[in-house]
């Protein structure tokens, strides 16, 4: 006969992560340390998600005096490095080959720095998160991870600061230098006699608006957290019931 508790004959013993998601205390969602860290794991998948995956396109038309008409589309993105995107420039006095140009800028510093701290932000509300929901005895018990985590929230939340306000520039940056005037203005060929050159296509910058909306989002989001991770930090938090019993004892005894 089989002990009681124990699986039986034929049954497979339960998987770690069958084990993980029972363990889970799904009602700490409510409270404010446990539905933050669930919007910090958003917030940070929806800004490396809507900086990392933007493209956009440019371009212009040139009208040569021959009457000949060539469209230019420059397809640019991330990282955005500007200076290794090549477009054609015609070449209306002897209709040769198209002369290569470049587009002029490195933007990738202030856009790489944002989408990686985006990914260890994920990472990390994501660890953060299942630690509070399935090993919340150990952040309450072990005064070390509370202290941790209130560090940590404050390193990401000034990281977050810096990162929105570089992207912020380097998207204003990436707008001048893509503007169809500023692709003619690059063109010689425009500056020609009988040669007209008109603005095509305009880059849709929403999704990049968009990436450093939640950039500052995500600050708002680790700043207003430290106030609840400080709570659960020695300094703040209120002494245990039996702390409370011991000490009184300890009173009562002198």
């Amino acid at each position: 006969m089989s002990e009681p508790g124990a699986p039986a004959a034929g049954d497979k013993p339960p998987r770690l992560q069958d084990r993980v998601l029972r363990g889970l205390r799904w009602g700490r969602l409510q409270e404010p340390l446990g539905f933050i860290k669930v919007l910090e794991w958003l917030f940070a998948i929806f800004a490396f998600g809507s900086c990392g995956s933007f493209s956009g396109e440019t371009g212009a038309t040139v009208k040569c005096e021959s009457g000949g008409m060539t469209a230019i589309s420059v397809q640019f993105g991330y990282p955005f490095r500007l200076y290794q995107i090549p477009f054609g420039m015609p070449n209306c006095e002897d209709e040769s080959e198209a002369r290569t140009l470049y587009l002029v800028g490195d933007f990738s510093a202030p856009a790489e720095f944002f989408v990686t701290l985006g990914v260890f932000s994920f990472l990390y509300s994501m660890a953060a998160l299942v630690l509070y929901l399935r090993f919340h005895s150990l952040y309450t018990e072990n005064t070390k991870l509370p202290f941790t985590d209130f560090c940590v929230t404050v390193c990401f939340a000034f990281f977050w600061l810096v990162a929105a306000a570089a992207w912020g520039k380097g998207l204003s940056d990436v707008k001048a230098a893509t503007r169809p005037s500023t692709l003619i203005s690059a063109m010689g060929v425009c500056q020609g006699d009988g040669v007209v050159c008109n603005a095509g296509t305009t880059p849709a910058m929403g999704l990049a608006n968009i990436s450093v909306l939640f950039g500052f989002l995500n600050f708002l989001l680790w700043a207003g957290n430290c106030w609840f991770v400080l709570r659960e930090t020695p300094w703040l938090r209120p002494p245990a019931p039996g702390d409370s019993a011991a000490e009184q004892g300890a009173i009562d005894k002198q």
